[in-house]
């Protein structure tokens, strides 16, 4: 099947200058002492944020050079929302602000220095590389043409195909994952939840190669699993043809912290994704989460990448509402982190775009310079729907295309997504029951 079209877009490089002699309306505003950012919106999104670096006032150039080269901001559209905002003319607008964020007193603590507007003609972004609708300084405040205060941003969309990944329904109840494309879903993976004891982690960690660090931590005494903790859930992933292609194990118990109910930040439950290599399982990733603590209805999470040959690397570190759920996310559109993820034989119907992990347009850069080792995620990477604690959860999930070359890379990381939504369910407060297919 083909990938699904997807369109971002990309806002970054982003500066303001003040010359010298500023107008009244913007005097006071020093760079040392007024940290400037800025509110990005686009109609029907959520609004991001962002700090702009400011140049310094004696700076006199009027090179449209900076040494920003940052993303400042990101907005992903499917085929529906470009289909929606073709012919009606959407506007990105970008609001200026100097102060601190927030309010202060009840009283808002930044104060606005102006507005731009960036029209964006998305006719045309599914099929060309970049559509750039925005390079260079624009003037801010009411009248932008004789403004003091100037602000560099450039604003592109780039196409970023994607494939879609459905479940048929909870991980922990051994689902079928589908293919979606369009209105057509098309069966890929089988979903196997179980159980694992101790002597079963204990003989897996034995089977695996070594890694930089000690992953799989020595199993507890009999005597500390006196604790409540919850421990030994596993998900494996299986082709149409009963191989297994991926497995996601739970190798630390989620235990609650001396004195609560909560999987404290100091002590995470954390799972291993595993992928077969050379006749074994190799470890891929390692995510651990928690419950935040000081009243935040949340649950942390943070998935480091691993490798035999280089350090681990963090790709994700952030959180999601306990109650409302929300979306587990990798993009690593600045950065960049080294795989070694071994071609495998399987065709998982992608040969297509066998060569796309050097030419896709999300990995822009915006003027850093990548390296150009093999196997190296760019770009958006992916993410999956994760439901609140309690509610129904069919995750689904979007892989960038240029990680995508057999059905071991997609199995990974519908694996993954599986231990998030679990970890929503470990990370309970463990004076609440967990759902029978959870307990052993």
């Amino acid at each position: 099947m083909d990938p699904c079209p997807f369109v971002r877009i990309l806002i970054g490089d982003l500066a303001l200058k003040f010359p010298v002699a500023s107008k009244p309306s913007f005097s006071g505003i020093h760079p040392s002492s007024s940290p400037c950012f800025c509110k990005i919106k686009l109609k029907n999104f959520p609004t991001q944020l962002a700090t702009i670096p400011l140049i310094p006032q004696e700076s006199r150039s009027s090179s449209t050079e900076t040494n920003s080269h940052t993303l400042a901001g990101c907005f992903n559209l499917n085929k529906t929302h470009v289909e929606k905002l073709v012919g009606k003319q959407p506007c990105l607008k970008i609001s200026i602000f100097t102060g601190r964020r927030g309010t202060s007193c009840g009283f808002n603590a930044a104060r606005l220095l102006g507005r731009v507007l960036v029209p964006l003609d998305l006719s045309a972004a599914e099929s060309r590389p970049a559509c750039v609708f925005q390079n260079g300084w624009v003037g801010i405040g009411e009248n932008k043409k004789g403004s003091s205060a100037q602000l560099h941003l450039n604003v592109r969309a780039e196409p970023d195909p994607r494939f879609v990944f459905q479940f048929d329904g909870e991980p922990e109840c051994s689902p079928q994952v589908f293919q979606v494309q369009g209105n057509v879903k098309q069966p890929v993976f089988t979903c196997k939840f179980g159980f694992r004891n101790s002597s079963d982690l204990k003989s897996r960690s034995m089977s695996e190669p070594s890694t930089p660090r000690n992953w799989i931590p020595s199993l507890r005494t009999q005597k500390d699993h006196c604790t409540k903790e919850r421990k030994g859930w596993s998900i494996t992933i299986h082709d149409l043809s009963g191989s297994p292609v991926a497995v996601a194990s739970m190798v630390t118990p989620f235990v609650a912290s001396t004195g609560s109910h909560l999987v404290s930040r100091s002590n995470p439950g954390a799972w291993l994704i595993l992928r077969p290599g050379e006749g074994t399982w190799k470890p891929w990733g390692r995510l651990e989460a928690w419950r935040e603590r000081g009243g935040s209805d949340s649950v942390g999470y943070k998935f480091e990448l691993l490798s035999d040959t280089v350090a681990s690397a963090t790709l994700a570190n952030s959180v999601i509402s306990a109650t409302n759920g929300g979306k587990f996310v990798i993009d690593v559109t600045n950065n960049v982190s080294p795989v070694n993820s071994p071609h495998s034989s399987c065709d998982f119907g992608v040969g297509s775009t066998s060569g796309s992990r050097s030419g896709s347009g999300s990995g822009s850069d915006f003027g850093f310079g990548f390296s150009t080792t093999q196997y190296s995620y760019r770009g958006f990477v992916m993410s999956s729907t994760v439901e609140g604690v309690g509610k129904c959860s069919k995750p689904e999930v979007e892989v960038g295309v240029q990680h995508v070359t057999c059905a071991e890379d997609a199995a990974a990381f519908v694996a993954l997504a599986a231990a998030m939504d679990l970890s929503m369910d470990a990370c309970r407060l463990f004076s609440q029951k967990l759902p029978k297919e959870l307990r052993q």
